[in-house]
């Protein structure tokens, strides 16, 4: 579970964060007592994430004012303590310290906290300015290699605030799940769909205080917060934490100004989410992807598709991001990527050493091929990876050739759920299966006509089954036999009480790749 770059090289990273004014703040004498404030100042709730057999990272930010791009504090710095127990009681206190929420970070926390026992549950809470956080329960991985005989995640992603309530989170927590794997549109930057249920309380963000304002808004939502305080998390971002469709270093709009935007959501993407020092940014830059492992179980490859991809081919004249072509040859070029050459290097040798029984690769949009053009010819859609063929048939050969065991590609982006055979040859619907793909739908943003996704489905033998038509989630059941994936539907995502259904179950056999239906 651990990073594989040397530890020297993580040290030297860590360093170089504190010389920049950007590492870990301590606990420190010097600062001053812990203030009261006017109000709670745990009005976005808790979370952990990033769970080693050792420990996790635990996660609040002080905002009693979440309107304000300051959390409504003065702009000093503030003692926070933490505890780890055994029982939500903290009678059993294991761990616990003290750091200090500066207005630098938006008084965000992140604890690393280790000396934990593996594959076991804790409770946690913070304590500051007079006040005591809501309870948390968090999960450690089992110890590498470990016998592991079960565990449940759930898949989500696209939760765009104004569209719905986020009930999807309130059924998520009653499924007693061991992680969370968020694949991206944790925020909107933008305001779009019809029929609106609430709305943003500013203008679209394209500075710091803009994005930490969005971010706070999305984090008031109890549902999202009742579900980050139930289990931990891994997540990693896809282009609305930013700005729609960018890539690598081009906003859909060309704008010149783009890498000081990408800066700002980046740094305020980090104060939200429990995630490790590892991935502060550094100006524009931040390394997100990651592995983890749970035992002899699974492992896990969180990917990140936006930093380092080639610029989305045959844009419209004037404009970046995304189009739909047909007979574009750059779309082709074996130079294209989507995930940069380091991290396509780092997958195929994570691959080839994965040892669990599952090998989960969560990345943010719909890996299978999809042709959306019906009848002879080809027609598709540049920002997924059916507009990056060449890097979708490396990763494809990677699975292959690295003979890692079951794999899983996990995905959202697309707003429906998706259940795929994916094939050995990237461009052959009818070449050997050798890894399925479950593609969750939104938690509430607003999806295709379904008779658009059907038509894609009928042109495309390899995806099982494309329904768009209800917002949701996804709950994978990784057992040592099999895999057990339920599609899980709301009812009416415009009603905070809304119901829950299962759309589909599929089942993948160990050894057998491919979906069946159960």
């Amino acid at each position: 579970m651990r990073d594989t770059r040397p530890r020297r090289d993580l040290l030297r990273r860590a360093a170089g964060l504190a010389l920049a004014g950007l590492g870990p703040v301590p606990f420190a004498g010097c600062a001053p007592a812990a203030r009261r404030v006017a109000s709670d100042p745990f009005t976005l709730g808790v979370a952990s994430g990033c769970p080693e057999p050792d420990g996790v990272v635990l996660w609040t930010r002080l905002a009693p004012d979440p309107r304000a791009a300051d959390g409504g504090l003065d702009p000093l710095p503030v003692e926070v303590r933490w505890e780890v127990a055994e029982d939500d009681a903290f009678r059993r206190i294991v761990r616990g310290g003290g750091t200090t929420a500066v207005p630098d970070r938006a008084h965000a926390v992140h604890v690393e906290v280790d000396g934990l026992r593996p594959a076991r549950g804790y409770f946690y809470r913070f304590h500051a300015a007079g006040a005591t956080s809501p309870v948390g329960r968090t999960q450690t991985a089992p110890a590498a290699g470990a016998p592991h005989r079960r565990m449940r995640l759930a898949l989500a992603s696209c939760q765009h605030y104004e569209q719905g309530h986020y009930g999807a989170y309130r059924h998520m927590a009653a499924e007693d799940v061991d992680l969370v794997v968020h694949v991206g549109d944790y925020i909107y930057e933008s305001s779009w769909g019809r029929d609106h249920v609430r709305k943003h309380w500013t203008p679209e963000p394209k500075t710091l205080d803009g994005y930490r304002v969005r971010y706070a808004q999305t984090k008031t939502d109890p549902d999202l917060q009742r579900m980050h305080a139930a289990a931990p998390w891994l997540a990693t971002w896809d282009d609305h934490e930013v700005e729609n469709d960018y890539a690598n270093d081009r906003s859909q709009t060309l704008a010149p100004d783009f890498l000081a935007r990408r800066a700002a959501a980046y740094r305020a993407y980090f104060e939200h989410l429990p995630l490790r020092a590892l991935a502060r940014p550094v100006g524009a830059d931040a390394r997100i992807y990651g592995r983890w492992a749970f035992g002899d179980l699974a492992e896990c490859f969180v990917l990140d598709d936006r930093q380092y991809r080639s610029h989305q081919s045959c844009p419209r004249p004037g404009r970046g991001g995304s189009n739909v072509v047909e007979n574009c040859a750059e779309l082709f070029d074996p130079a294209r990527t989507m995930l940069g050459a380091e991290q396509e290097r780092w997958l195929a040798r994570g691959l080839r050493d994965a040892r669990g029984r599952w090998t989960v690769i969560a990345q943010q949009t719909l890996f299978a091929r999809f042709d959306t053009r019906p009848g002879p010819g080809e027609r598709f859609w540049t920002d997924g990876w059916s507009g990056y063929p060449a890097a979708a048939a490396r990763l494809t050969r990677d699975l292959v050739d690295s003979r890692a065991r079951n794999p899983l590609v996990l995905g959202g982006d697309v707003h429906a759920h998706y259940v795929c055979d994916l094939k050995s040859d990237w461009s052959d619907p009818a070449s050997k299966t050798v890894a399925t793909e479950f593609c969750g739908t939104s938690i509430t943003s607003q999806s295709l006509p379904q008779a658009q996704i059907d038509a894609g489905v009928r042109e495309n033998p390899n995806v099982l089954l494309g329904d768009g038509t209800k917002r949701g989630y996804v709950v994978l059941d990784l057992e040592r036999e099999r895999c057990t994936a339920r599609l899980r539907t709301i009812d009416d995502v415009k009603r905070a009480d809304t119901g829950v259904s299962t759309r589909a179950t599929f089942v993948v056999e160990d050894g057998r790749p491919g979906a069946q239906r159960a």
